[in-house]
């Protein structure tokens, strides 16, 4: 079973196999919590990130369906968990005066969700009127992780070339998120950043 890919590893998962679930969870976890330690400066922060979104991935086996790969869909994950714990703190810390120990917090984890599934499709479509290489390439480093001598290999092209695709999606982006208001853009620019 060690040698299963993700995809084997989620679909055993589907039919309720803990093994296959730890081993998601051995593959990921530390690489999840360094991304997570790396952004917040707490371990305790990124661990509970981390936890948080595995616990909600084994909810959510039977449903749960990948647009790409496995990496790309807890990378995700955690990068929008980052961007809603720094919002929060970023909150609490602007109610000066408020004690913060004995606020409620409201499980809006359904309504996160569908914010990012809506942000998601605005990148698809605004990656839409990219050349095919460029959004090729962009979606390649941004959704599958892929490093630019990866995505050089891979596609065999220069970095050069790879680094200048990267350039013109992000510009492409940027320039369309006037559409958008600018808690949605600076999102979209979070979670593209690499």
């Amino acid at each position: 079973m060690i040698d299963f890919t993700d995809e084997d590893l989620l679909a055993l998962l589907k039919n309720d196999d803990e093994k296959a679930f730890g081993l998601l969870y051995d593959r990921y976890w530390e690489r999840m919590i360094t991304k997570a330690y790396a952004a917040l400066g707490s371990h305790v922060d990124a661990e509970e990130i981390v936890q948080d979104i595995f616990i909600n991935l084994w909810k959510k086996r039977h449903t749960v369906e990948l647009k790409y790969s496995f990496k790309t869909y807890i990378s995700s994950a955690v990068k929008y968990e980052i961007y809603s714990k720094i919002a929060g703190l970023k909150k609490r810390k602007d109610q000066a005066g408020v004690e913060t120990d004995n606020i409620e917090l409201v499980d809006d984890s359904t309504q996160q969700w569908l914010e990012f599934d809506e942000l998601r499709l605005y990148i698809e479509t605004a990656m839409s009127v990219l050349p095919e290489k460029c959004r090729l390439v962009f979606s390649l480093s941004r959704f599958d992780e892929l490093t630019n001598a990866e995505i050089a290999d891979s596609l065999n092209l220069s970095k050069k070339t790879v680094e200048a695709h990267i350039t013109k999606a992000l510009k492409t982006l940027r320039e369309n998120m006037g559409n958008i208001n600018s808690y949605n853009a600076f999102l979209i620019l979070f979670l593209l950043k690499k």
